[in-house]
């Protein structure tokens, strides 16, 4: 063959690899930057149901040359699907199991299966991949009952992780080799998993979501807790132990070893509340956290030591100083931080060993009382506190957002969710879904420090980081990442419409009801996916924090809510957006009534119904991701 024609064909295997999305033959120069076109909106039939992406990504190489990469969504797998391994036997994905690594069993007979697949960790360990993902509860059971109203059954279940060794292929494209659901019996099981990190340090970090267990004795939501700690007590205990409450609602380090075991670690010392996640900037020191409900607070924690939290370090609530008149715009505000403790693990572990109870940590009166302070830390009920004698320590890690009020921190955000950090620009993304009730003007609380209009799709918050801080009592905080001002861009603000044809009651050209956000330094993109009461389809967005463009890239079936976002530049010469979908056919409460016969009748048709003549599309969950893309170096 003449050489010429050698070239010819070395050039066109590179070219087409590159269209594929697979390693060239040659070595390309590094992708530099990343402008997407958008996945419209569906508007009718079958896209309604499907969760799907027509995206596709125009990369820019070191050279100057553009290349486009079509995007497509890939499931990994279901949560019904029967891959995970637990003592020679195969299980849905999703399965619950007790203390003892038994299967739990609905009341009908059906294995106890959830469909909400969370947080995602892909990481690589030596020379292999697995992940890391979250099961946050239990919603619907296979009878087509809903778990908080199904007679005999728990309102909530214990939780767990599934951890996946995966396989990349030459095109970059993933799949399972090996599943098992990880065993929390070392530290009490788990409650509510939610979104999650990956530390600078290379292992998984989930946010235990504890407003389940939260409440106290005489609090009107106190039975809420019951239930909870009724469902560890039967369902995960199986009556041989009795749940303790300070056991749930903490970051959870997950460590993979090479072989595919894992080390776990619950983090007592870094505070106890309702997690989404909590997410170390690359220091290695400094963690802020996601407090999801009503009533909830700005946290952050700084280590004494890099990548080693075990080792103890100091807790912060912040205190809102707003700087806009109205907040029409979500407003604008500047920051303080209040010391609530200084810490380490062993210290923690040992005060909930002992046994310390709500009532060792504080006095506490539902009505006004001489010398207690007002408070309001969860819900919307104003209780009275006063801390005991030798009981800082307690009230700061095992009582956190009590403990934040107490001292005079702000405790009126109202569903505080993801969180992202840009290194480069120094910035702190902060997903708030809802603007309401605990952040309007007047909302009755015993504090007001949030005075903003009321948006029922939501924001995403923006934090300026600076170095060289103070708290409140005049101290030097330990951390060149501390927010200090916060702000909303207005692309990344929710626009509340009156109910259109689908049901929509947000604008769906806009990001409503922001839930997990993650930030790539590479793309300079800030990811963000929803979980709206307002988009009959949620959405993952791509927002490019330079040219201010916000474009959508994924929509997840009807219902649906956008989880586990994880993007991950370079992976062996690919880049990986991890992307979940949880609770499909969760129907807005606006759907109109004609729109949701034919939906749920054509789900029917497409997914078929199991033994009870459920459909099998409101029980299925998707772990997956969108690929195509190249690495980013």
């Amino acid at each position: 063959m003449p050489a010429t024609s050698r070239i010819s064909l070395t050039t066109l295997a590179v070219s087409a690899a590159c269209l594929l999305g697979a390693t060239p033959l040659l070595a390309a120069p590094p992708a530099v930057k990343v402008d997407f076109t958008a996945t419209p909106a569906p508007t009718s039939g079958d896209a309604l149901l499907k969760t799907y992406t027509s995206s596709v990504a125009k990369v820019t190489f070191a050279d100057g040359k553009t290349r486009d990469y079509p995007l497509s969504y890939v499931s990994l797998f279901k949560n019904t699907d029967r891959i995970a391994t637990v003592k020679g036997k195969k299980y849905a994905a999703a399965q619950i199991f007790d203390k003892d690594m038994n299967p739990v069993l609905e009341p009908k007979g059906d294995p106890a299966i959830a469909e909400t697949a969370d947080a995602n960790s892909l990481l690589k360990i030596g020379d292999k991949l697995y992940l890391v993902n979250h099961w946050e509860y239990d919603d619907v059971l296979a009878d087509g009952q809903t778990a908080n109203k199904a007679k005999d059954w728990y309102s909530r279940m214990p939780m767990n992780m599934s951890l996946s060794e995966i396989a990349q292929g030459k095109d970059g494209k993933l799949k399972v080799k090996a599943q098992r659901p990880i065993d929390f019996s070392s530290v009490n099981g788990t409650w509510i998993l939610c979104f999650g990190s990956q530390t600078p340090w290379n292992t998984h970090l989930g946010g235990e979501e504890d407003y389940d267990l939260y409440f106290v004795p005489g609090e009107k939501a106190f039975k809420t807790t019951q239930a909870g700690l009724k469902a560890m007590n039967e369902v995960y205990f199986r009556g041989k132990q009795q749940a303790n409450p300070y056991h749930y609602g903490y970051p959870i380090e997950v460590a993979v070893k090479d072989d595919g075991g894992t080390e776990i670690v619950k983090h007592y010392q870094m505070g106890r509340g309702t997690w989404e996640l909590a997410i170390f900037a690359n220091d290695g020191r400094t963690a802020f956290y996601g407090d999801d409900g009503a009533y909830a607070g700005l946290f952050m924690f700084v280590a004494n030591k890099a990548n080693l939290p075990k080792a103890g370090g100091t807790l912060y609530a912040a205190k809102w100083q707003q700087t806009s008149p109205d907040g029409s715009d979500g407003g604008t505000a500047d920051f303080k931080w209040v010391k609530l403790g200084s810490s380490h693990y062993n210290e923690v572990k040992a005060l909930i060993d002992k046994g310390v109870k709500i009532d060792d940590i504080f006095e506490f009166s539902l009505t006004e009382k001489p010398g207690f302070v007002p408070t309001r830390a969860g819900s919307a009920e104003t209780i009275w506190l006063k801390l005991k004698p030798g009981m800082e320590t307690a009230a700061a890690f095992l009582e956190t957002r009590r403990y934040a009020a107490y001292l005079g921190a702000t405790t009126e955000f109202t569903k505080g969710e993801g969180v992202a950090i840009n290194h480069v620009d120094m910035k702190l993304y902060y997903a708030m879904s809802y603007i309401q009730s605990s952040m309007k003007a007047k909302d009755g609380g015993p504090t007001d420090d949030i005075r903003l209009k009321e948006n029922n799709a939501g924001a995403t918050y923006t934090f300026d980081l600076a170095s060289q801080q103070m708290d409140t009592a005049g101290q030097p905080i330990a951390s060149d990442f501390v927010p200090v001002r916060a702000y909303v861009e207005p692309a990344l603000l929710g626009k509340p419409i009156k109910a259109d044809a689908l049901g929509n009651t947000a604008d769906p050209e806009f990001v409503a009801n922001t839930d997990n956000v993650f930030f790539s330094e590479k793309m300079r993109t800030l990811f963000i996916g929803e979980d709206s009461g307002t988009h009959q389809n949620n959405y993952v967005w791509a927002y490019h924090v330079d040219s201010k463009k916000l474009t959508r890239i994924l929509s997840l079936a009807a219902g649906a809510e956008s989880t586990g976002l994880q993007v991950v530049d370079n992976l062996n010469g690919h880049a990986y957006i991890m992307s979940n979908n949880q609770h499909q056919g969760d129907w807005l409460k606006s759907t109109p009534k004609d729109l949701k016969e034919q939906m749920e009748k054509r789900a029917g048709e497409l997914y078929g119904k199991n033994r009870h003549g459920v459909n099998n599309f409101r029980l299925e969950a998707h772990v997956g991701y969108i690929g195509g893309l190249p690495a980013f170096k």
